[in-house]
């Protein structure tokens, strides 16, 4: 059951054209949301289409394949971590973002 710590697995697709970052380490970043869909009906038996949208943080030779082939509207799965990170806004607030940190990535054909 190690395996299922921390693991998690979308599919869905690309919210915006990846932001790639190249680091002074030599290291290089992507980073997009993700959306999900998800449809149910509800009590009135009227169907009802949700959409989540999930920040995805991808290193290295990940962040180059994203670099070359990834563009805004496709359909990819991917697997990761989640991380958390906190910062204080202009009003001095604590905020907190959550982003999926991927270690697997595959993408499909087409938008």
């Amino acid at each position: 059951m190690s395996n299922l710590r921390n693991k998690v697995q979308l599919i869905g697709h690309l919210g915006n054209d990846p932001e790639i970052i190249n680091l002074e380490s030599g290291k290089k970043l992507a980073k997009f949301s993700l959306a999900t869909n998800d449809s149910y009906t509800n009590a009135n038996g009227e169907k009802v289409d949700s959409t989540e949208w999930h920040n995805l943080v991808m290193w290295n030779k990940t962040a180059e394949v994203v670099e070359k082939y990834l563009k805004k509207g496709q359909e990819i799965a991917i697997e990761g971590k989640l991380t958390t990170k906190s910062y204080d806004d202009k009003q001095g607030n604590k905020r907190y973002i959550t982003e999926v940190v991927v270690s697997e990535l595959l993408m499909f054909g087409g938008k």
